[in-house]
């Protein structure tokens, strides 16, 4: 079978390797798409080579149907169709024990701390499976995962109607984010500095802003009647960006860590406590927040056409990573499938 695998220094090889029989417990994914994400680039820059083992097969925003099942394994059968919540936790650290198993403090992300989505046929754990409906098409089912993490920030936050949201960065989580809180009812801005981005966040139907261009804060401020935003998403990852969202917030607002800041950043303290703002984090998500995925992209909530640039072969994920890196493309999904069948 055919994968790609990251070796180091920002490159990807292509390279095949002999399939394995899902253990006791494991099923067996015929993989048929893999989406590239933010997570991804940062293996390719190497921020987690002290992390990852190379070569990594990696990838874990995917689809698929089952094509082998393991021994033990019920209520699953060859030929489902599935996604993977890529999280495999210990049930025995402190963070497991208080109900917070998907931030276990010894959790194998799949796709980084063991082999990912980017193989023909990809052996996981049973109790990772997702099950996703037949109405739904297979490409946009590999959304589910960016869907989740999207859903569980916007859970984080506790946005309920009519709240003001400000979200900074329109990327592929950043659009999502806005797309999630504006159907759960929240009013949203977003602010990019890249042009070509904030054109694509505007055809979907969303407030733009420029920080570059305009005060972004006397803008939030006549947006809101002077008040500030409800909540304000930091998923840009730019230090000057965590840095002023605490100046876009209400009193009593919250800010909400999304992106992966690979360095410590500056923050403004004193607007925290002279508006005794809330900062939370949040990371990757919940079994609730993968089928609220699911409903959500198979009642065409999440317009998945629009988002998904396009779909490559295999062959071409390193090309692919250099789009999404010079920001030619919003998500690009690899097709894992031989010659695409």
């Amino acid at each position: 079978m055919r994968t790609a695998t990251y070796i180091g220094g920002g490159a990807v090889r292509e390279a095949t390797a002999d399939p394995i029989p899902p253990a006791a417990g494991e099923v067996q994914i015929a993989v048929a798409y893999t989406g590239l994400c933010g997570t991804d680039l940062h293996i390719m820059h190497g921020h987690m080579d002290a992390r990852v083992s190379m070569p990594l097969v990696f990838g874990h925003e995917m689809s698929g149907t089952i094509a082998a099942v393991g021994d033990g394994v019920e209520s699953w059968a060859v030929g489902d169709p599935v996604t993977v919540m890529p999280l495999d936790w210990d049930g025995t650290c402190p963070a497991c024990l208080a109900g917070n198993s998907h931030i276990c403090q010894n959790l194998d992300f799949l796709g980084i701390d063991s082999p990912g989505a980017l193989q023909e046929l990809w052996n996981v754990p049973a109790a990772t499976l997702v099950a996703l409906p037949a109405e739904l098409r297979l490409d946009h089912a590999a959304l589910v995962e960016p869907v989740a993490v999207a859903v569980h920030d916007v859970r984080r936050a506790g946005i309920s109607g009519g709240e003001k949201v400000v979200v900074i960065g329109g990327g592929p989580i950043g659009v999502l984010i806005a797309t999630v809180a504006r159907r759960f009812g929240g009013e949203v801005v977003v602010a990019e500095v890249d042009e070509a981005r904030r054109a694509q966040v505007e055809e979907l139907g969303f407030a733009t802003l420029d920080p570059r261009a305009v005060d972004q804060v006397a803008w939030v401020e006549e947006w809101t009647g002077g008040a500030g935003a409800d909540v304000v998403f930091e998923v840009s990852g730019a230090a000057a960006a965590v840095l002023g969202a605490t100046d876009l917030a209400k009193v009593r607002g919250t800010i909400v860590v999304v992106a992966i800041h690979p360095t410590p950043r500056e923050i403004n303290l004193q607007r925290v406590f002279w508006r005794e703002l809330s900062i939370l984090g949040a990371r990757v998500y919940q079994r609730v927040d993968f089928e609220t995925a699911v409903d959500l992209l198979a009642a065409g909530d999440i317009p998945a056409d629009l988002l998904i640039t396009r779909i490559v072969p295999l062959a071409d994920t390193q090309a692919a990573f250099a789009d999404l890196e010079a920001g030619r493309a919003m998500k690009i999904l690899i097709d894992v499938r031989t010659a695409g069948a």
